[in-house]
């Protein structure tokens, strides 16, 4: 197990951290976008010598180091192209990735329902390919703290080396430790230190025990979660274990438009279930949590159980045979109705109720 240290060489008053590789002209070593006519997006690293091919022509890339963002340079042939720094949105999608991303509809979601502010101390797990670990070090700035978990040494890895071109190096509130979350988070976090944990990994209800240990009380536990059977399993592990609140649960989707003159409809394609989200918080020691009042319906789950869904265990209201009656009398009656109006019907209902 090995984990990396934050620096906090950030001195008092100076601009955040990564935030001068934001600004100023294009250097050597960034990432940025070029834009064709036809909208097509290319990330490329500025490196003095080369040059970006494509089957239009090439572009030096001398022509962009040096000149302000926003600037629009031509090919060989005369093909132009807007350059401008990637978003933070764009770059997780087009950065090296080892293990998938998490969607910035769901990073800003977690950023946001989970309450993740300035100087937040902040444990995740698993660490992927560093797309959420970007968002949140943003969200706690300098004065904040994040530890980050991760299983394997080959995603921390890429990971350490997306957030450090993100931000210009090593950001002074971030440390990565290598194991696993469940056994190591209690190792290096004393009880009740920690005022947020985001997990993203396959089995969040083997971590229960972890996080009720180093969650502050009233500190936010949210999980991302791919699955149905995940998203249940771990609802019902927190309503078992009586420590943290009523989970909530959601998933967002986003769907684009496409605006062209008087052609304003919405997109053919859109970026729909990429996971579940689901947020509690931890209750004070010694207290019992207040249950909602709901239906009856079987609340354990478990692996036996994966094939014996019945519609009164994930919610449906049961139809009383009373509701039947009356709405199959109701569906006759409509019939009869209809019937009385058509005389050729009526006298088709006539003869049958004579024989």
């Amino acid at each position: 197990m090995t984990e990396e240290t934050p620096s906090r060489s950030q001195a008092p008053g100076t601009a955040p951290h990564g935030a001068d590789v934001r600004r100023g002209p294009l250097r050597p070593g960034e990432r940025v976008q070029l834009t064709d006519d036809r909208g097509r997006m290319n990330t490329i690293t500025l490196t003095p010598g080369t040059a970006f091919h494509t089957h239009k022509g090439f572009i030096n890339h001398e022509q962009m180091i040096g000149q302000p963002e926003g600037c629009v340079v031509a090919n060989n042939i005369g093909q132009p192209y807007q350059v401008l720094r990637p978003l933070l949105s764009d770059f997780v999608l087009s950065m090296p990735r080892g293990a998938a991303v998490v969607y910035p509809k769901d990073a800003g979601q977690i950023v946001t329902m989970a309450d993740i502010y300035p100087g937040a101390r902040v444990v995740e797990a698993g660490v992927g390919s560093g797309a959420l670990s970007i968002s949140l070090l943003r969200a706690v700035g300098d004065g904040g703290y994040l530890h980050s978990f991760e299983r394997r040494e080959e995603f921390a890895a890429i990971a350490r080396g997306n957030v450090e071109t993100m931000f210009g190096g090593p950001h002074p509130a971030w440390k990565i430790t290598l194991g696993d979350f469940q056994d190591a988070v209690v190792e290096h976090e004393a009880p009740g230190s920690i005022d947020r944990v985001v997990l993203d990994m396959l089995a969040p209800w083997e971590c229960l025990d972890a996080v009720a240990t180093v969650l502050a009380p009233g500190g936010v536990w949210i999980n991302y979660v791919a699955t149905v059977t995940q998203l249940s399993r771990t609802a019902e592990a927190i309503r078992d274990d009586g420590r943290f609140t009523e989970p909530d649960a959601w998933e967002s989707m986003v769907r684009g438009w496409h605006l062209e003159g008087l052609a304003v409809r919405p997109d053919h394609r859109m970026v729909a279930h990429t996971g579940f989200l689901m947020v509690t918080r931890r209750l004070a020691d010694g207290v019992t949590g207040i249950t909602p009042k709901r239906r009856a319906s079987k609340p354990e789950f478990s692996e036996e159980d994966m094939n014996a869904w019945t519609p009164s265990s994930v919610g449906e209201r049961a139809i009383s045979e009373r509701k039947l009656r009356r709405a199959a009398r109701d569906a006759a009656s409509t019939v009869q109705t209809r019937g009385t109006q058509d005389p050729a019907l009526r006298a088709e209902q006539l003869r049958r109720d004579k024989s």
